[in-house]
């Protein structure tokens, strides 16, 4: 991993040049000499692409772009989604406007987090651009997931290899309300969004680098594993995100776009801001199945039963009262 923080002009064949500068020791870097409200040349869009995969987090400074200019810029890299839980306009419902201030505060996004992991396939990126900025705080922490799997032990790093983690939307669950209309509502959203199981060391699609993906938004437990082994190895990989030296802190302008990769990166939105108003707009771009550093570790690996549990005798154990 290079040290320079000197910037330097990027360019590809056909397409006018930009100058990216890093902006942090693991992760992030300013792109300077682009407008996004013009449409892009494919050799700058790929050039981006690649520097979104290498540094993780983008920042465009001075970008004073239309609602439309940003589904654009998140069209080049895929399709956009729409967040099932998100505040969506109602005509574009790929658009998210975040419009926080007194009397509206900001949801649990001040927990570290990858967007989505609920997905079977989580978003491949997430592009935020701010409108309006409060005087004092709203600052987004972002860490990175590789720096901390590289510095883990090796004795670690095998023991991870081919577990599994499941991810479910268990922070939204609280939007609905306990009346019959809002749990039949929730068990919908179940049915649409099952819990998704994702490797927890996975393979960057780019960079081939290794990431550690769990996150303590959306990870519930490490599949097949006793719960207190499980819980106890997440907060071990959950407080390794709380290690300053693995972070750049967002300090936001007016009129920025911070394009940032969740196969690689976490991030947290301070929410110390409010009731100041805070305004932002964001488009997710779909991305694809995380694979798994290695192959799935066995069951048997896993777990030592004292006893074997009551549904591997489904044909002989006693009936309850809820088979009959």
């Amino acid at each position: 991993m290079t040290t320079s923080n000197a910037a330097r002009p990027t360019s590809t064949a056909n397409a006018p040049p930009f100058t990216l500068k890093r902006v942090g020791v693991f992760l992030g870097a300013e792109i300077s000499g682009l407008d996004l409200s013009r449409p892009l040349e494919p050799g700058t869009v790929e050039a981006i692409r690649l520097a979104h995969a290498e540094h993780g987090v983008l920042v465009f400074p001075d970008q004073k772009i239309s609602s439309a200019d940003l589904m654009r810029f998140g069209r080049y890299f895929g399709e956009l989604s729409v967040h099932p839980f998100s505040t969506s306009t109602a005509n574009n419902p790929e658009l998210i406007v975040y419009d926080n201030k007194e009397g509206n505060p900001p949801g649990a996004t001040d927990v570290w987090h990858s967007d989505e992991t609920f997905r079977e396939a989580p978003p491949f990126g997430t592009a935020l651009c701010s409108k309006i900025i409060p005087d004092i705080g709203g600052d987004t922490a972002f860490v990175s997931m590789n720096a901390i799997y590289e510095r883990l032990s090796p004795k670690w790093q095998s023991f991870l290899s081919g577990l599994e983690a499941v991810h479910d939307f268990k922070p939204f669950k609280a939007l609905f309300s306990g009346t019959p209309e809002g749990r039949e509502k929730l068990r919908r959203l179940e049915d649409m969004y099952p819990a998704a199981t994702h490797p927890v060391v996975s393979v960057h699609p780019v960079t081939g680098k290794k990431v550690l993906f769990v996150n303590p938004e959306f990870t519930l437990y490490i599949k097949g594993m006793d719960e207190d082994e499980s819980r106890s190895i997440l907060d071990l990989l959950f407080r390794k995100t709380l290690m300053h030296e693995y972070h750049y802190r967002h300090r936001w302008k007016p009129d920025m776009v911070v394009f940032w990769d969740n196969r690689s990166v976490q991030h947290s939105a301070l929410h110390d801001y409010y009731p100041q108003r805070r305004m932002m707009e964001r488009v997710t771009i779909k991305g694809t199945r995380p694979v798994s550093d290695g192959p799935v570790a066995p069951q048997s690996d896993l777990r030592r039963y004292l006893m074997p549990p009551l549904a591997s005798f489904s044909a002989t154990r006693q009936k309850r009262q809820h088979d009959l």
